[in-house]
């Protein structure tokens, strides 16, 4: 990793900073990330899935120069997998070896076995540590699909930036991560974590946002498809679909289209490449006939923003 780089000194300079990386960010996220590093505080983002909530953390580790520690959250998420847990193996061999030497007294094998080279980091953990290259970027991805239990554990890290050990006592970051928190809203995040962070939603972007990523991200698709990619996706959004697709899926669909040579969007074109942009068997269904072609229509014959 290179050498860390100061953080931003301003909204324009986190702008930069974003743009540097390929991210193209609205001035309101960009103003919202920029508080979230001069103020220390934890940056929560929610929106649907596939907007650039967890791209945000990327680019900040990358354009900062920090590590990145990612705990990818999910349903039955507990302490021993993202906080911390005890090498029982490694202690229950010192355990034994002290037995068979007799000169440790029960007192002193109790505090030994719960030294820190026994505990495993995981990483909430690993976050609080010092760094020459400065505090980690420690994104909290998905919180939505944790339990009730683990969000109400991670208070104490948000709020203090600490964790307490029952055996070994509390670890205190010597300076704050950086931390992204992200959400794609499949229940509620309770308030008491949300006050312990600053708060953005992030939209589906505008269709001339949407095209300057396309290009950005999809070098070599031509100026005719690129308008056409967004104007068939930004008219897909206002389908009664299951999932809409997310900037990730119109990046996706555009490389696929460019690996295909394809010109322009024709039904065939479009009805053969749907499984790069959606995701469920139902709304590629729906998507077919005469609704195909009525979007299709909408999109080649207006151009995009």
């Amino acid at each position: 990793m290179k050498a860390a780089s100061a953080l931003p000194g301003s909204v324009d300079s986190t702008l930069d900073l974003l743009t540097s990386r390929g991210y193209l960010a609205e001035r309101a996220l960009a103003t919202v990330v920029f508080l979230s590093l001069r103020m220390g505080r934890p940056l929560f983002l929610e929106g649907e899935a596939g907007v650039g909530k967890t791209e945000i953390a990327k680019v900040l580790s990358a354009a900062l120069g920090r590590k990145l520690i990612r705990l990818q959250c999910y349903e039955g998420l507990d302490v021993a997998s993202a906080v911390y847990e005890w090498n029982s193996a490694a202690q229950l061999i010192a355990i034994r070896v002290a037995e068979a030497s007799g000169d440790i007294g029960r007192d002193q094998l109790s505090q030994d076995i719960f030294a820190e080279k026994y505990l495993i980091k995981r990483p909430l953990l690993q976050a609080l540590e010092p760094d020459t290259a400065g505090p980690p970027v420690l994104l909290i991805d998905e919180l939505d699909r944790a339990d009730e239990a683990f969000e109400a554990y991670l208070l104490e890290v948000l709020s203090d930036f600490q964790v307490t050990i029952p055996e070994f006592g509390t670890v205190h970051a010597p300076a704050p991560p950086i931390v992204i928190v992200t959400s794609n809203r499949t229940r509620e995040i309770h308030d008491a974590l949300k006050r312990r962070c600053l708060y953005h939603w992030v939209d589906y972007p505008s269709a001339e946002r949407e095209l300057a990523i396309v290009k950005s991200r999809v070098p070599g698709i031509s100026a005719k498809l690129s308008q056409q990619v967004v104007a068939f996706v930004q008219a897909l959004r206002d389908q009664d679909l299951f999932k809409l697709p997310g900037v990730a899926e119109t990046i996706d669909w555009a490389t696929a289209l460019t690996q295909l040579d394809a010109r322009s969007l024709t039904p065939q074109v479009v009805g053969d490449t749907l499984g790069a942009l959606l995701k469920y068997q139902d709304d590629i269904a729906r998507m077919q006939g005469n609704e195909l072609q009525k979007v299709l229509k909408e999109a080649v014959s207006e151009p995009s923003a």
